[in-house]
């Protein structure tokens, strides 16, 4: 496992499989090929791995969608736009319902999708000075396609306030919503992930998978019909007027025109 990926990268130790976001380059951003190849490696996770740690090379976790690929989608109809939307959604899906305990391993920035991922982490370690933000909205488009995942992790009250403004936050704050669950300093977040790591394998393999089931089925898993209606949603404001002026303002450093001059 790990070969022919171009945008992760994947490594296994005692029972612990890593699973790196491997475009430093790029901050780590998504983009339709590494969505697929996350898709793929979190659906074949092997038989005798009992953990999973998700994280990202370089400085920064995942600075959210690629620009460059935000602009191509921006250019496409509604119907490609659903498509990838879909897509998202389904490996968003399968990330949540990896069969064993998922660490986040989190550093220096997470933004957009990127707290997609770690919505549909177990638990999460944060840099102290990693910054957070849902900034769809400050783009013109919404955080549809995670909501399920991150209102189920931070709860209503807090997505209102923070799905809205798209205003930036840091760690500290993360940790009192419940989406990140420890903030350590940066130079000790190897050190703590691993800590983790060891507690869980103290488990029963086969309790820890069956515990992991009967929390999904407890709380209620995401419905088809749900992650239908988010895609169709995100795709319907990436082709809107507002979404591409969003867009658009980004790249060119600008202020969107629904902020007045």
């Amino acid at each position: 496992m790990g070969k022919g990926f171009k945008r992760l990268e994947v490594r296994r130790r005692a029972g612990v499989l890593y699973i790196w976001l491997n475009r430093p380059d790029a901050r780590n951003a998504f983009d339709d090929v590494l969505i697929t190849e996350l898709t793929q490696a979190f659906s074949r996770i092997p038989d005798d791995i009992r953990v999973v740690v998700l994280g990202g090379r370089g400085d920064v976790f995942c600075a959210g969608a690629d620009l460059g690929y935000m602009k191509r989608l921006g250019q496409m109809g509604q119907g490609e736009n659903i498509e990838d939307a879909l897509a998202l959604a389904e490996m968003l899906a399968v990330v949540n319902d990896c069969p064993v305990p998922l660490i986040g391993r989190v550093q220096k920035a997470a933004f957009g999708g990127a707290i997609g991922l770690i919505a549909c982490c177990d638990s999460v370690f944060a840099a102290e000075d990693t910054v957070f933000a849902f900034s769809e909205v400050r783009l013109g488009i919404s955080p549809a396609t995670i909501s399920p995942y991150v209102i189920a992790k931070i709860g209503e009250s807090a997505a209102r306030n923070l799905f809205l403004s798209g205003e930036k936050y840091l760690a500290k704050r993360a940790l009192d919503i419940g989406l990140v669950h420890y903030v350590v300093k940066a130079e000790v977040l190897d050190s703590a992930v691993n800590v983790k790591a060891k507690e869980l394998l103290k488990a029963g393999p086969e309790a820890a998978k069956a515990t992991k089931r009967l929390i999904a089925d407890v709380s209620g898993s995401v419905a088809l019909s749900l992650r239908s209606s988010t895609a169709k949603l995100i795709a319907e404001l990436r082709a809107s007027e507002e979404g591409r002026e969003g867009l658009s303002a980004f790249l060119e450093k600008r202020k969107p025109s629904w902020t007045g001059k």
